[in-house]
């Protein structure tokens, strides 16, 4: 099966939460209520380095999806 890069979640326990999942690597969630990111990955120090790097860019990648999917809901 063919995952898309990110993809949009929710949850009825956390009614306020909207979740955005990174299927790729550097696997991840973040809650965009609180900007809250959970790895899924397990990373080495060299890897951490690299991370920090590329995290910011993936966090805005994230978000651009979230405010792409919302703008197509309202149409």
């Amino acid at each position: 099966m063919e995952l898309p890069k990110f993809l949009l979640g929710d949850n009825t326990d956390h009614p306020n939460s909207i979740f955005i999942v990174h299927t790729e690597y550097p696997r991840f969630i973040i809650n965009l209520e609180n900007d809250e990111v959970e790895w899924l990955e397990e990373f080495s120090k060299e890897d951490e380095k690299e991370l920090a790097a590329e995290a910011e860019s993936l966090i805005e990648a994230a978000t651009a999806f979230y405010d792409r999917e919302v703008s197509r809901y309202e149409k």
